[in-house]
């Protein structure tokens, strides 16, 4: 039956968010399950994409990436891939109406690490962030509206800014992988490899700009089916960035930040009780 192929392409999606992220899959797990499943095949593709730029070292990347997007819209066009990643993310898509220019904007983001290296612009980076970060944001913001335009509307700004302090977090906490092994930079005008606390600072304001509008806008407007996981998102990227400050410039190339499975659970808890008050 088609049905068991649908639900097994979906828990291929699952089981791709929960190897490759425990801290979302934590997050996702407090969505509503009826927009859980839409939210891991979100995550899937975009994990799969990101997989192919950033490990697949010993093979074509170029090629790769041609096939991965090729095949993508094949199964868009038919409603069909037997690649259960792309099934499960051509079924999202089309449900909710997710625009192609969103996708395009993601693999645009995507592409262009394979040849860029360097972004010296603030345009340049702007442009990557939408597309590597904002756009997923965007993505999952047509899930949690479920087709309301005027919801959808008044929350996409708050959506974008939340997908770029995630974005910014994970940029400061990869510092040495991407500089050092991936040859990225990524923050213009910053000299990664003399990393000087006035520098590392602006990059913080910047995130936590960022964290503030969204919480403001964005979060404490959504749909009671998304609030509670994109909260919890929302405090587990709060809480690396605090551990990133603590940590001295001259360090943070050296050092890698995690939040250990206690924190985790004493975030849950201390979330859910502000939650279940309303406080949120």
């Amino acid at each position: 039956m088609k049905e068991l192929f649908d639900h097994v392409s979906n828990d291929c999606s699952k089981l791709v968010t929960k190897q490759y992220s425990t801290s979302f899959s934590l997050a996702v797990n407090m969505l509503s399950p009826k927009i859980r499943t839409d939210i891991y095949n979100i995550y899937g593709f975009v994990r799969f994409a990101d997989e192919i730029v950033d490990t697949f070292h010993n093979y074509d990347k170029h090629i790769l990436m041609s096939n991965f997007e090729r095949d993508y819209y094949v199964a868009k066009e038919q409603g069909i891939s037997l690649n259960p990643i792309l099934h499960s993310f051509q079924h999202t898509v089309n449900r909710y109406n997710i625009p192609d220019e969103m996708v395009q904007a993601f693999l645009k983001s995507m592409k262009a690490d394979l040849h860029k290296t360097e972004y010296q612009t603030k345009e340049e980076y702007d442009e990557y962030i939408y597309g590597s970060a904002d756009v997923v944001g965007l993505m999952c913001l047509k899930v949690f509206v479920d087709g309301d335009d005027k919801k959808y509307n008044e929350l996409k700004d708050a959506a974008m800014r939340l997908g770029s302090a995630f974005q910014k977090v994970n940029f400061l906490r990869d510092l040495k992988d991407d500089f050092e092994v991936l040859n990225r930079s990524y923050f213009p005008n910053i000299n990664l490899g003399e990393l000087d606390a006035k520098s590392k600072q602006l990059i913080i304001d910047e995130i936590e700009e960022d964290f503030d509008y969204a919480y403001n806008h964005g979060i404490l407007k959504l749909p009671v089916e998304a609030k509670f996981g994109v909260y919890m998102a929302y405090r587990y990227y709060r809480r690396l960035l605090k551990k990133l400050k603590s940590v001295p410039s001259e360090k943070i190339m050296d050092t890698r930040i995690r939040i250990s499975d206690p924190m985790k659970i004493n975030l849950l808890a201390r979330s859910y009780v502000k939650y279940k008050l309303n406080i949120i």
